[in-house]
């Protein structure tokens, strides 16, 4: 089997072991993790009503990142997630690191979100 998909086979596993865990109600949320190489993406999902609350990622305007694929990238999304969920009127979440290591760029947004106010 090729490599990469050895290891796209390994993170869908890990994914799925997390989501059967974890599920996302109005009162608390899921935020969920992407991490590309170029961009790190986060959202806050309501899985009962199947909606994204809100979201931020490394390449949108209001982000302002010179390199989306860094720690301070993530951090910058981090805040910005944060903000935009107490606007939502959003409180406490549950983490989804969605099968990534919670290390790196990953612990950064983490920890710049509950910086910002979100309870996890």
């Amino acid at each position: 089997m090729d490599r990469n998909k050895l290891k796209d086979k390994q993170w869908r596993r890990r994914k799925t072991g997390i989501r059967k865990r974890i599920f996302g109600m109005p009162g608390r949320p899921r935020l969920t993790v992407y991490r590309s190489n170029k961009h790190i993406y986060a959202q806050v999902i309501d899985d009962l009503a199947g909606r994204t609350l809100a979201h931020a990622c490394s390449n949108e305007k209001d982000v302002s990142v010179d390199q989306g694929g860094n720690c301070d990238a993530a951090t910058a999304v981090g805040k910005k997630l944060a903000e935009r969920a107490s606007q939502a009127g959003i409180t406490a979440v549950s983490f989804d690191r969605n099968g990534f290591r919670y290390h790196g760029r990953v612990k950064a947004l983490a920890d710049a979100a509950r910086e910002g106010g979100l309870k996890f």
